[in-house]
């Protein structure tokens, strides 16, 4: 895939998300189910790959971009992650004041329960190619436990599941 068009692809992807990865869904659609570039497994990868490193949720879209397209695609990724932190400065210094308008704050409210849906709808298929039997189905459990129950950083839940992952490869 050529770096333009990858670039593009993940840069509509960031600027349709208002967290790195409620992006997902959209990164999903575009290059898992209609272009074919990737795998659900290889999606998984990148995010469990990103989440691993220190830096924004959104650094999976350098992952992907690798995956993708070599070092180009990996630089295709950064660059749609960071175009719009510079289109944010211009938009608020004209469109800040009305941030507080009652009609905007429910606006961006609706958005935010929107992207919950995306991620949600995303992570469903994720999971269908992540858990493969019942020991990697109680790994996801305790890793969703641990997510929502305790304030555990998600780089050590990761790195755990990770580590039981491989026993459970390495042992049966």
């Amino acid at each position: 895939m050529s770096w333009p068009i990858l670039y593009l692809l993940l840069l509509k992807a960031t600027l349709t998300s208002f967290s790195g990865l409620s992006s997902i869904a959209v990164v999903r659609d575009d290059l898992v189910v209609r272009r074919h570039v990737l795998t659900d497994r290889q999606l998984n990868n990148a995010v469990a790959m990103a989440r691993l490193s220190p830096g924004p949720n959104g650094l999976y879209l350098v992952c992907v971009g690798q995956i993708a397209g070599g070092i180009p695609g990996a630089m295709a990724g950064a660059a749609a992650m960071m175009t719009p932190a510079f289109l944010i400065v211009p938009i608020l210094a004209r469109f800040g004041r009305r941030a507080e308008n009652p009609a905007v704050k429910r606006c961006i409210r609706a958005v935010i329960l929107a992207a919950a849906g995306l991620v949600l709808a995303s992570t469903i298929p994720l999971a269908r190619d992540a858990i493969v039997g019942p020991a990697t189905a109680g790994i996801a459990i305790a890793t969703c436990a641990a997510l929502v129950l305790t304030r555990i950083d998600t780089a050590w839940v990761i790195a755990l599941a990770a580590l039981c992952g491989l026993v459970l490869r390495y042992t049966t």
